[in-house]
């Protein structure tokens, strides 16, 4: 047989396993932290979660069973992912951003760098260890992360600087968005990845590199963001002021292609987002349709027996297993293509966050002003749906314009995705449409 949707003994142990944890952990906390006005302590809440999802495999899942992972496929991360994202995203991004931050040293890392980093984390048995990922930058006039590829030198792109300096690397500059990075203190995580500009004088296809900035580090401070959705989770600015990070600390094969890991990473959270927005679709499509299905708007009979509801909420469970279907075929594609899939990553994320979107709101439609009662769980579906098309490499910042700048290429065959074939994504293909591109 071809295709075979069916999941495998093991992915049905694995979802139930994340069902369950999702559902007895996570669930019973979810409306407290989201209702927590100090993003520290809303974080910290999370704090016995995270130390459950470390004693089950969760924390570290997708990581290389040699290094101490779990060693899941992609195909098998989002089975579980979707049963977490569907409780919690904010959580489900701490677990990937563990992902972020280290799969890049799995990829590019000497054998060194992954025994003193990723084996690392998956041996601590704190239950508190945690990894950052730091490309993210402020909006400036110039600057701004979503023109990090740009080919002009100077005026665009990123703008954290590490300048070699003996043994060391002197860090300079400010992050802005990055998750996981305060750690659980506010005074930094564990372990974070740093997209770093190591050459001033080169363009962003060749200027970037990644760094491990391990806590601790002096010149390393962290402010937290308040965000609207997503509240277990964690964002914050991180301000470097002659920070010394060990020259061994900078990930060998990432020197001067910090552009390529950048794009390669959020290829690989690509499905992973997209399958956390199809989480909170099928959270308000069931809560939708037990609400029609009870609720009679002072008729004879519940309202699922009237065409709209039914209509629209027949609408919403075809996306949603339209949204579903593509994001297990992204995953199986990066599975099967060397953990590459620059250009399927980014339209499976797009398509999925913003079709996910609509459908939360359709849902809310059906359930009328009632959807706006806080005793409901809309209100917190809505903003946490809105997140997705705007984090991870925002849909309208990086992710599409990776797609263009594949199509736009002379070699793009627009059957490779079709045809499951290999799509190199090149230095080539980048900077198209950037503040100073072509």
């Amino acid at each position: 047989m071809a295709f075979d949707f069916t999941l495998t003994a093991d992915q049905q142990k694995l979802q139930n396993t994340a069902r369950e944890f999702a559902q007895e952990v996570l669930a019973p906390i979810t409306r407290t932290v989201d209702e927590e006005p100090d993003p520290l302590r809303a974080f910290q809440l999370m704090k016995p979660a995270y130390a459950e999802a470390v004693e089950r495999g969760i924390a570290y899942s997708m990581l290389p069973e040699e290094y101490g992972g779990g060693g899941l496929s992609n195909v098998d991360f989002l089975v579980a992912a979707e049963e977490i994202q569907a409780v919690d995203p904010g959580f489900g991004t701490t677990v990937l951003v563990n992902g972020l931050g280290l799969m890049p040293v799995w990829y590019y890392g000497t054998e060194d760098q992954k025994q003193r980093f990723i084996s690392r984390a998956t041996a601590d048995t704190s239950g508190e260890f945690i990894v950052g990922y730091a490309a993210s930058e402020p909006p400036g006039s110039p600057g701004g992360t979503a023109n990090f590829d740009a080919p002009a030198a100077g005026g665009a792109g990123m703008a954290v600087t590490a300048v070699r300096d003996g043994d060391d690397y002197v860090i300079n500059g400010r992050k802005y968005w990055p998750c996981n990075v305060a750690g659980w203190d506010g005074q930094g995580a564990d372990l974070n990845l740093v997209v770093v500009r190591t050459d001033s004088a080169a363009d962003g296809t060749s200027g970037l590199s990644a760094i491990i900035v391990e806590r601790g580090t002096p010149g390393v401070t962290y402010n937290l963001i308040s965000t609207v959705g997503q509240r277990s989770a964690q964002n914050s600015e991180i301000i470097f002021d002659n920070a010394r990070v060990p020259a061994a600390n900078l990930i060998e094969g990432t020197a001067g292609n910090g552009d390529l890991l950048i794009n390669r990473n959020f290829a690989w959270s690509g499905p992973v987002a997209g399958i956390g927005a199809v989480g909170i679709a099928r959270a308000a499509y069931e809560a939708a349709l037990d609400f029609a299905k009870t609720y009679t708007a002072g008729g004879a009979s519940p309202i699922i027996n009237f065409q709209y509801p039914g209509y629209v909420l027949g609408d919403v469970a075809a996306k949603i297993e339209a949204a579903r279907a593509f994001c297990y075929k992204t995953a199986h594609y990066i599975d099967t293509h060397d953990y590459h899939g620059e250009m399927i990553g980014a339209m499976s994320k797009v398509f999925s966050t913003e079709l996910m979107f609509d459908c939360v709101y359709k849902c809310m439609q059906v359930v009328g002003v009632n959807s706006l009662d806080r005793k409901h769980d809309f209100g917190r579906l809505l903003r946490e749906a809105a997140v997705f098309p705007l984090y991870d490499a925002g849909n309208f910042g990086m992710q599409r314009r990776r797609v263009h700048g594949v199509m736009a290429d002379p070699s793009f065959d627009p059957r490779t995705v079709m045809d499951h074939k290999f799509q190199p994504f090149t230095k080539e293909m980048e900077g198209i449409g950037t503040a100073q591109g072509r």
